[in-house]
């Protein structure tokens, strides 16, 4: 489960509405092999804001050159982002969260498959999107972020028109945006804010596009669990429009 869904946590004094981050950072604490991890990986691996400004400069990540840079924001325990990883070693991958745990869990699956193309955001995903430069990404997940099912927490979404301005700023003309849901509220939430912003477009041409997910979008642990707790998960996926303009026939 991506980074959102946590329990309210006082604002630091100085951060803005935007940059505030509504939970915990840690769970239960690491075993022993874990807290290893996090302390021989985690800063070797850690992204940082430049110092004095400016934007994060994407082709220094790397020890060698990828053809593109993926973002994934809240990885939960990394399942999706490690398999895409291992299955698209030319690109360069970039997880945002700020679970620890969730955070160790990934620092594990790079260990297990000899990961070399993955880079950790360890603040808010919104603190990133400013840093990266137009045009930036070819890709970005975003699965199962929470819904904040009250609405007096609806601010509280990732997929707000602030948020999305910056999404379609940092993708790549042609690039693809992927959601995963599965509550009903929010899907509905993110068809009208998705729909209404002139620099996406909705890929599906027919209902099995978006119940079933496709071959080359993995697993998470949170999909099992709501599928054995009978909540039926949509996949949507979004075009960053060349123009904004509509470019269906």
């Amino acid at each position: 489960m991506p980074s959102q869904r946590r329990d309210e946590t006082p604002t630091p004094v100085g951060q803005t509405e935007r940059q505030k981050l509504h939970g915990r950072r840690k769970g239960r604490p690491l075993r022993a092999g874990l807290q290893r991890l996090v302390e021989q990986r985690l800063p070797e691996l850690s992204l940082a804001a430049p110092s004095g400004g400016g934007t994060l400069k994407l082709d220094r990540l790397f020890t060698s050159p990828r053809r593109e840079i993926w973002l994934e924001i809240g990885f939960g325990g990394g399942e999706h982002l490690a398999r895409q990883a291992a299955d698209n070693p030319e690109i360069g991958f970039i997880g945002a969260e700020v679970f620890l745990n969730g955070i160790a869990s990934l620092l594990r699956h790079i260990a297990q498959d000899g990961l070399d193309n993955v880079r950790l955001w360890r603040e808010d995903a919104q603190m990133l999107l400013p840093i990266l430069g137009d045009a930036a990404l070819g890709r970005v997940f975003l699965l199962f972020p929470d819904p904040w099912p009250k609405q007096r927490h609806h601010k509280r979404r990732f997929l707000r028109p602030q948020n999305l301005d910056e999404l379609a700023r940092v993708l790549a003309p042609g690039a693809l945006l992927r959601v995963a849901t599965d509550d009903a509220s929010y899907l509905r939430w993110i068809l009208r804010h998705l729909l209404d912003h002139p620099d996406f477009e909705w890929t599906a041409r027919g209902p099995q596009e978006w119940r079933q997910r496709p071959a080359d979008w993995p697993t998470t642990r949170y999909e099992g669990k709501a599928l054995a707790q009978g909540r039926r998960p949509c996949y949507l996926t979004f075009r960053r429009r060349a123009d904004g303009r509509d470019e269906t026939p």
